[in-house]
């Protein structure tokens, strides 16, 4: 049986802990540079333009805000499913939950051109405008997850953890359907006008979350000198592979769709066959890349369950997912917008054209600082509070484990 879960701080200030901590730290001050540098110059110093104007900073953005809500599918599997086996990572599930939301929303402030004007966001609002409802959802995803974790790691407050583990799970379900209904409400876009743009963002979620939350694990255990059973890596390698399946389904099932209606057939051509470049990311980067070939990794006899595969698939998964955002955000706004149904226009505004649009180096670096952020957020946790267990191996957290070097034995006895 199981012993109970004992949990402790990072101790110790080596090299590579400090390494890690300046890495992070650089490219969080790149971040900020980049970000004052469009502040101060304009946008059009970026690769955006008045018909782009979401690019690489708001896929990193969507991408670090999807990936909060499945970080957190760990501790709702052990707290809301009761599988004790994840119940010893529920802390480093919430606390990496919270901080790719940090990294994620404050990429998205830092974008706006105007961040002060963040503050009519907040006092003013539009109760019509999916941006209104957003703005309670993020903040109450703060809250609810800081009350969850609070009840996991106060000893008298443990009796509280399944209720609000539960509110948690809900409020995140509900949180990615928001963020998912960004781009379903814009009826405008024809990339975007589709209800199942909902469970399409929260199979995304479980996927891009479980995949983040697996390296970590990983790097975490591996850098702090903690066992890791195989078998309950396994696990999560087999769950993040159901998951990326799911991902897969809702993705042709969208696309079959919009293929059914005539007056999607336009755009489904553009990112299916003719779009160039989003073509190209969507079946090499999302479908490939980022779908197939870890499924490939996670499922196939023989290499499924090492940790070389279930790291590579993750890496994979991420990538792949970074790939799928930029082909929904950019490659939707790159279609041209059907001002008139049935008629073909042109102008010099380029009406009736698609879009071009090149990142520049200031936007990948303000989306690659927010991934930083979030990193740097959960290395400095783990030093200071316990929310790292002192060990993953099976025999201590998996309460069917048996040690097969003591049953061998008893199996020849028989």
């Amino acid at each position: 049986m199981a012993a109970k879960t004992k949990f402790s701080e990072y101790r110790g200030w080596g090299f590579g802990y400090l390494a890690l901590l300046a890495g992070l730290g650089l490219l969080v001050l790149a971040a900020l540079g980049a970000a004052w540098f469009m502040e101060h110059n304009g946008h059009y110093v970026t690769g955006m333009t008045n018909q782009i104007v979401w690019g690489m900073p708001h896929v990193f953005a969507v991408f670090l805000i999807v990936a909060a809500s499945g970080a957190l599918n760990v501790a709702s599997i052990g707290s809301v499913f009761g599988k004790t086996v994840y119940k010893p990572l529920s802390r480093l599930s919430g606390l990496l939950a919270v901080a790719l939301m940090v990294g994620g929303l404050a990429v998205l402030v830092l974008d706006l051109g105007r961040p002060d004007r963040l503050i009519v966001a907040m006092t003013t609002y539009n109760f019509k405008s999916i941006f209104a409802w957003n703005i309670y959802l993020y903040t109450g995803f703060f809250a609810i997850v800081g009350v969850y974790l609070w009840v996991q790691m106060e000893r008298r407050m443990n009796r509280y953890a399944t209720a609000a583990g539960w509110f948690a799970f809900l409020w995140r379900l509900i949180l990615t359907t928001g963020t998912g209904s960004i781009f379903g409400f814009l009826v405008a876009r024809e990339a975007y006008d589709a209800a199942l743009m909902a469970p399409l963002f929260i199979a995304m979620s479980f996927s891009f979350g479980l995949a983040a939350f697996l390296l970590v694990l990983m790097f975490a255990c591996a850098g702090t000198g903690r066992p890791l059973g195989d078998r309950i890596l396994k696990r999560m390698g087999t769950l993040l592979a159901v998951f990326v399946a799911a991902v897969l389904y809702f993705t042709a099932v969208q696309h079959l769709t919009n293929l059914y209606a005539a007056e999607h057939v336009g755009v489904e051509r553009f990112i299916l066959l003719e779009g160039g470049v989003y073509t190209t990311v969507f079946w090499l980067g999302q479908v490939l890349l980022g779908g197939l070939v870890p499924l490939a990794i996670l499922l196939l006899p023989g290499i499924a369950g090492s940790r070389t595969g279930i790291a590579l698939a993750s890496v994979l998964v991420i990538l792949g997912g970074i790939a799928q955002v930029y082909v929904i955000i950019v490659g939707g706004q790159a279609y041209p917008l059907v001002l008139f149904p049935g008629m073909e226009e042109s102008s010099s505004f380029m009406d009736g054209a698609p879009a071009t649009y090149a990142p520049s180096l200031y936007e990948i670096g303000l989306g690659l600082g927010g991934v930083a952020f979030a990193l740097l957020m959960v290395a400095v946790a783990v030093k200071v509070l316990a929310f790292l267990p002192e060990t993953v191996a099976d025999s201590a957290v998996d309460p069917h484990h048996t040690d097969s070097s003591a049953a061998e034995p008893i199996a020849a006895a028989a």
